[in-house]
């Protein structure tokens, strides 16, 4: 008999974690909807229940941010089903202009939801994994990282684990752009530990999509004006999301792991650390490049080490 088909999807209840539900579900997958808000995520499971006429929609609690949750999620997913066939990291925080702050397990609360936790679930659900036929992996970065072109720009790892004396140049946006390049490596790395186990591991770089209110509202009364005129021209979560779907279930990509991919599901190459002006205005207004500073050997290690020390905490 086959096996059906699993997908988790963190931060599933709106925008391209919904659509991606959506669509998954569509296609007949047994989809484990992971969220924190469960009264919320409740309304979204029950509707996306009824659209795609699929009963085996689950919603589960969990709380990227904390080590407890992440622990107590895998335990009952672990309980009630025998491998995952996908594990896409949508979840992700950015409460802008927010001061610094810390997670339940003292790391500043935009790495630890961005990066630590989709280190620790994916490590405690690597066993179910290795079970699936074509187990797969996808974590949601975003074109933020372009950011790093600068070669003013690096990861400020004083920042990260507990409190810290000086707060001064901290900011939220910063922090986002931080995790989001560590992400970034943090597939190169995995990838390459995992590439005789059959896992494949991808990022997808994200341009951007359509807003909800909500979203707008945590952007800073200064910035949100800006923030709704770039909505006008973000495209729909569905586009994302169909592109979840893809690299995760397409023959395109079975054989693809440790890449960054942008919107056109073409593999990004890494930029140049000296170009000259013609190849700087390609790095920072296409999608062919991402900053030479991800495939840095010292700076990976630097995010490795990070998250080892996360899971030694436990």
């Amino acid at each position: 008999m086959e096996k059906k088909r699993i997908v988790i999807i963190t931060g599933a209840n709106s925008g391209i974690g919904k659509a991606a539900a959506t669509l998954f579900a569509s296609n007949g997958f047994t989809v484990i909807m992971a969220c924190r808000n469960l009264e919320k995520s409740e309304k979204v499971q029950k509707k996306i229940c009824s659209e795609t006429n699929n009963p085996n929609v689950k919603l589960m609690e969990l709380d990227m941010s904390s080590f407890t949750s992440i622990q107590a999620f895998s335990k009952e997913f672990q309980a009630c089903y025998s491998h995952l066939d996908i594990l896409i990291h949508n979840a992700a925080y950015f409460n802008h202009g927010e001061k610094y702050r810390l997670s339940p397990d003292n790391v500043e609360l935009t790495f630890a939801t961005n990066v630590i936790g989709p280190y620790l679930l994916t490590d405690l659900l690597l066993g179910h994994l290795k079970n699936a036929d074509d187990p797969r992996i996808l974590h949601a970065s975003s074109n933020i990282v372009k950011q790093f072109f600068d070669p003013m720009w690096k990861i400020n790892f004083d920042q990260i684990i507990g409190e810290i004396d000086n707060t001064k140049g901290f900011s939220v946006y910063k922090m986002y752009a931080h995790s989001k390049m560590a992400l970034v490596m943090l597939t190169f790395r995995l990838a390459e530990e995992w590439k005789g186990e059959g896992i494949k591991v991808n990022a997808l770089q994200i341009n951007g999509a359509k807003m909800s209110k909500e979203t707008l509202q945590k952007v800073t009364t200064g910035w949100r004006a800006i923030a709704r005129i770039q909505n006008l021209f973000f495209p729909p979560p569905e586009k994302m999301a169909s592109i979840y779907y893809d690299m995760c279930t397409s023959e395109e990509f079975r054989n693809i792991s440790g890449k960054l991919i942008n919107d056109k599901k073409e593999v990004m190459n890494p930029g140049h650390l000296k170009p000259n002006a013609v190849m700087q205005v390609k790095q920072l207004t296409g999608n062919a490049y991402y900053p030479p500073y991800a495939d840095q050997k010292e700076n990976q290690e630097q995010v490795w080490y990070l998250c080892q020390r996360a899971l030694k905490e436990l």
